[in-house]
């Protein structure tokens, strides 16, 4: 688990990016927090382990803020607030 904080009691969006290899979840991501308001939270769910680096990665680089994650049998889920 990262620094991040607790799971957000509610989202604004969802990506379901199951299935999906690098960089898909994370392209996937991008492209629904480009429709979200600024402050607004979106869950991504996916099942590439390599997620967790790119995600991490990207919250860090781009202002994001990555406010919780967790992994659960294979299962990769990430909450994370627009700038």
């Amino acid at each position: 688990m990262s620094d991040a904080v607790q799971l957000p009691a509610v989202c604004d969006a969802e990506v379901d990016a199951t299935g999906l290899n690098c960089p898909l979840p994370l392209l996937k991501a991008k492209m629904e927090l480009n429709r979200l308001a600024s402050g607004g939270v979106l869950k991504v769910t996916a099942t590439d382990a390599g997620s967790q680096r790119d995600f991490r990665t990207f919250a860090k680089l781009s202002g994001h803020a990555l406010l919780h994650e967790e992994v659960d049998n294979g299962i990769y889920r990430y909450w994370l607030r627009k700038a």
